[in-house]
């Protein structure tokens, strides 16, 4: 059983909501960056980038967390974010340049499914970040960033949805990306009944993005056992139906091939892989198949069967027999997360981008992976297992500063 409870988000007025929501700041570049903050005095990042109007050199995480909150609660005090009124449940709808359309509800859900199991996870966290996260947490009292869970597909969810779809939404808006955003409140209590029952009759939850703000959730949660604050036992979630996710793959760059000539390269492949020249870029569709780009050349690989563990939910993905037969063996690479010889770029960049990266020699080789599949994520999550590092790009992904969970309430 899941449990999934409506909250009082803290959100922007109606009509500044467009200049407040962001992207992850990580995902501008820095001059972009400046002439946001430069340029927009109500955009979220002024809150979670404080020191850049800092009188003074910010020299602490400590620091830097003391000071979002003062901006945010500067925010407040202007008039830039209200509180609703009562319980809230809030259902979102992104629509993509591509033609992607997602839609969800936006809830809290309890980080004692968490810890019990009932959420589970694909992605191994790492403590250092964990622990940072949830500092930031508990110094700023709020979280900006949903976590984004899925769900087999419900009929009455969906309905529910539907019929809100209808009617006349609390946001909409459209960013210079070309990317659609709707808002609707669920703030009828028939209907937020129905849909805490709806999601209890869900087993288990996945987590698809967002595992270390989940777990460190958890570790504030554990922290406030003690404090009369229910907030701090629930994480804020972004719950979509599994056919609402588009999982994307991440490529690899090579830097260098460890020493070993084109040539010598490919000899070495063959011994695990059927290698076929092609003659021009393509996305892997078959099993065990992904797609090489070097001395501007493509090639198809298809591992042949003896060297893949078709029994274990993990060594039979792609990313993990890359590893186990070219990265690890042929190249020495066995840290994806700290080697400096491999680099990631996911696969909403076009192929001709990944070959203009290895033709323009800031790269020597690339691998094209196909994406993961959801069912693979679950099956990693059913039996306890984690995907290797940069498996899967997931979107949605959801934008900072549209609604805001507040810890404190």
């Amino acid at each position: 059983m899941a449990k999934i409870v409506p909250f009082r988000a803290i959100r922007p007025s109606r009509d500044k909501v467009s200049l407040v929501a962001s992207r992850s700041y990580l995902s501008y570049s820095k001059e972009i960056l400046v002439e946001k903050l430069e340029n927009n005095p109500y955009t979220f990042l002024h809150i979670i980038n404080p020191d850049y109007s800092a009188e003074y050199e910010v020299n602490s995480y400590d620091e830097k967390f003391k000071l979002v909150k003062e901006k945010f609660n500067s925010f407040i005090k202007e008039g830039i974010f209200q509180k609703d009124n009562s319980d809230s449940f809030y259902i979102y709808q992104k629509n993509n340049e591509d033609g992607n359309s997602f839609i969800g509800i936006i809830g809290a859900a309890s980080v004692i499914d968490y810890q019990n199991g009932n959420i589970k996870i694909h992605e191994q966290t790492i403590k250092k970040r964990e622990e940072l996260f949830k500092n930031y947490l508990q110094t700023t009292g709020f979280n900006a960033e949903p976590v984004l869970l899925t769900y087999p597909n419900h009929k009455c969810i969906d309905e529910i949805m539907q019929r809100y779809r209808q009617t006349r939404a609390e946001y909409e808006f459209t960013t210079t990306n070309k990317s659609q955003h709707k808002l609707w409140l669920v703030n009828d209590e028939k209907d937020i009944q129905l849909i805490e029952r709806s999601f209890s009759e869900i087993e288990n939850l996945y987590i698809a993005d967002g595992h270390h703000r989940f777990a460190s959730s958890s570790l504030l949660a554990k922290e406030s056992k003690n404090i009369n604050n229910s907030n701090t036992q629930y994480c804020m979630s972004y719950l979509i139906a599994e056919d609402q996710l588009k999982i994307i793959s991440f490529n690899r760059l090579l830097k260098n091939l460890n020493g070993l000539s084109d040539e010598d390269f490919l000899t070495q492949i063959r011994q695990k892989y059927e290698i076929k020249k092609v003659q021009k870029a393509l996305v892997p569709t078959h099993k065990y198949e992904i797609t090489l780009y070097i001395s501007k050349k493509w090639y198809t690989l298809i591992a042949k069967e003896e060297y893949v563990n078709r029994t274990h939910c993990v060594e039979k993905l792609d990313p993990a027999i890359l590893s186990n037969n070219i990265l690890a063996p042929i190249l020495g690479i066995t840290d994806l997360r700290n080697d400096k010889r491999l680099a990631f770029i996911d696969g909403t960049h076009r192929l001709e981008e990944i070959k203009h990266k290895v033709d323009s020699e800031d790269f020597k080789a690339a691998f094209v992976l196909k994406p993961i599949s959801v069912n693979q994520i679950k099956e990693v999550a059913d039996k306890g297992e984690s995907m290797p590092p940069k498996s899967t790009y997931i979107q949605p992904k959801l934008r900072s500063g549209m609604l805001i969970y507040d810890f404190e309430d």
